[in-house]
């Protein structure tokens, strides 16, 4: 193992060359450009013998993977907001068709108006086509996430694409020590990739063709079930990963300081850094506060959310996205898993970080404070003047 200093983009470049990728198809967008721009200059160099497929669009990118991933081949794709509207379609094919594609995508506001900050709708508006959603918050998290993203994709209990999301510039672009493990320890941990339900050239048959509306059903329900298995494989492939590589990433949910908690504030990828310096200087002073960090949106880890949270008075989420006419799309998902639960936390939806509006340790303070002064369900808009107090809305 050795420590280089890297972009969370290139962090998911080496990924994708210790993972030993045979197809890389994708079409440059700001900021995931010096994703494949880097897994250009290994092939170039001669240090990554994959097969990369230069393609018109984004829509095209992914439909290269789809088609390599059913003749068998591991397969990677990188994409951004707009981009990643464009493969709409496709992402229903790559998921209806149990194709254990990996893409890396680079969190970026959606148009219009046009914006390059961080935001979550582009990943957020897909999370209903049937991919796996991991969310990084450094760029050590970005090279783990994308060597597990292709372990528990292609794990014959799940066989799903995953999505590994990381944050506009705050990680695409900002560089940090990240330990990159030796090609020998990636290939004991990512053998290749099994063929399952793959077309073999001269050999009849057929993949993700017509069926009828008696057969549909079923086509869906596995689909369904293989999400079901995605948490307990997770945990599998987490755990030989930290035996191995001696780090953790802790699961698809991750407390820090919950016990005995007043309030709580879940977040999701970056903004866990100043969620968490926050919570240890509120800490100090005396106030009972915690962060719940999610990893995984979809599938939801249900469980896992409500067992943390459980006990708590107050809880906040905060979304770097709006789910319009509702509320944040990680609070919804966070009100759906607590209700039925005997003592409901009260759950305040924080909307901030939008576009790339900077989330401050100060803005993290305002947030908690709101939710100490007593429960209170809502939706706050926390970018809309950064220096008044917060109001709640709806």
């Amino acid at each position: 193992m050795t420590v280089e200093v890297l972009s969370g983009n290139h962090a998911q470049s080496e990924a994708v060359r210790l993972a030993r990728v045979q197809v890389v198809s994708a079409y440059p967008i700001t900021p995931q450009t010096t994703v494949v721009e880097g897994i250009a200059e290994f092939v170039a160099s001669g240090r990554f013998p994959t097969q990369f497929v230069k393609v018109e669009s984004e829509h095209s990118a992914l439909q290269v993977c789809v088609s390599a991933s059913a003749l068998g081949a591991r397969t990677y794709t990188a994409t951004s907001s707009q981009g990643l509207l464009l493969m709409h379609e496709l992402l229903h094919w790559a998921a209806g068709m149990r194709a254990p594609i990996v893409m890396g995508v680079v969190n970026r506001a959606v148009a219009p108006p046009w914006a390059l900050g961080a935001d979550h709708t582009d990943t957020f508006s897909q999370r209903d086509t049937g991919w796996i959603q991991l969310y990084a918050e450094n760029n050590q998290e970005v090279l783990d996430m994308v060597l597990e993203a292709y372990r528990l994709a292609e794990d014959p209990a799940v066989r799903l694409p995953v999505m590994v999301a990381e944050d506009a510039f705050y990680l695409s672009h900002t560089v940090e020590p990240v330990d990159v493990p030796a090609q020998e320890a990636v290939d004991a941990f990512l053998p290749p990739r099994q063929g399952h339900a793959i077309l073999r050239p001269g050999e009849p048959s057929r993949l993700g063709s017509f069926t009828s509306p008696e057969d549909y059903v079923l086509f869906r329900h596995e689909l369904a079930a293989a999400a079901d298995r995605v948490v307990p494989t997770l945990g599998e492939v987490e755990g030989d990963f930290a035996r191995r590589f001696g780090r953790s990433l802790g699961g698809t949910v991750v407390p820090y300081r919950c016990e005995g908690a007043d309030a709580v504030l879940v977040t999701l990828g970056t903004a866990s850094t100043p969620a968490r310096a926050t919570v240890d200087a509120l800490r100090s002073e005396g106030k009972k506060v915690g962060l719940l960090k999610l990893r995984l949106l979809r599938p939801f880890p249900e469980s896992e959310l409500r067992a943390a949270l459980r006990g708590v008075g107050a809880v906040g989420v905060f979304d770097r996205a709006y789910t319009f006419g509702a509320a944040g799309a990680v609070a919804t998902e966070t009100r759906a898993a607590l209700y039925g639960e005997r003592e409901r936390p009260a759950l305040t939806s924080f909307v901030g970080g939008v576009g790339g509006r900077e989330v401050t340790p100060s803005l993290v303070r305002r947030v908690f404070d709101h939710l100490l002064r007593g429960p209170e369900e809502g939706i706050v808009w926390s970018d809309l003047e950064p220096h008044r107090e917060l109001e709640t809305h709806g």
